[in-house]
């Protein structure tokens, strides 16, 4: 549903600008242009915030969190190269949009998120858009799934001190996880995976992320 102050056509034109600035960015897979395409921004930002859905910033969502960027969205999807039929687990649903694009390339998403009424809220927003291929979680993040692994795929949405030993004992023998790591309040987003039978790290651009609360992360 389109804001009263921003008609549908303006929302439809925004978003087109923006999938026009992220190829201009770099952004060449054009299954996730696709699912970015599909996914609207708009109904997952706070209603006085939808004026500004498609500009490449992060937005609050409430809680002390925000929802990211849609150039380091897209860029971390890129980078987990999914398949159709990957099995996904997310550190962080926040707004459930970071969310809903994993869901539109991936065969089963695996969210989990520490605050209670953000999970519900995404939840019910997924749900209503039509998303039957995600399942919710509240807890530790940095504890990833355990039941659900391995996990072809892992993204986590805010920023750690380090990499949680946890999640990757959960990745697949050649899964990829994306995470933001460094700093409280700086970091890198980075690429994880395994090559050979160890671990490669691949810096893909600095980020501002929230930080990761947890066992393996930030206190």
């Amino acid at each position: 549903m389109g804001d009263p102050l921003r008609p549908e056509g303006e929302l439809t034109r925004s978003r087109e600008a923006l999938l026009a600035a992220l190829r201009e960015e770099g952004i060449r897979d054009e299954r996730v242009l696709a699912a970015l395409a599909r996914v609207p921004r708009h109904e997952f930002v706070p209603p006085h915030l939808v004026p500004y859905a498609y500009d490449d910033c992060p937005l609050p969502i409430g809680c002390g969190q925000t929802i990211s960027q849609p150039y380091i969205v897209a860029l971390s999807t890129e980078a987990l190269a999914l398949a159709p039929t990957d099995r996904v687990l997310e550190v962080g649903t926040g707004s459930g949009y970071q969310t809903a694009i994993l869901a539109e390339l991936a065969g089963t998403v695996y969210t989990v998120e520490r605050v209670p009424e953000l999970s519900r809220a995404a939840e019910q927003k997924l749900g209503a858009l039509g998303y039957r291929n995600v399942r919710f979680r509240v807890g530790d993040g940095t504890k990833g799934w355990p039941d659900e692994a391995p996990f072809d795929a892992i993204l986590v949405t805010a920023g750690a001190p380090r990499v949680p030993e946890g999640l990757i004992a959960q990745l697949a023998p050649h899964g990829r996880l994306v995470i933001p790591v460094g700093g409280r309040f700086n970091q890198e987003l980075t690429l994880v995976h395994r090559e050979g039978g160890r671990l490669v790290h691949r810096h893909l651009c600095p980020c501002t992320f929230v930080p990761l609360i947890g066992e393996e992360g930030w206190t």
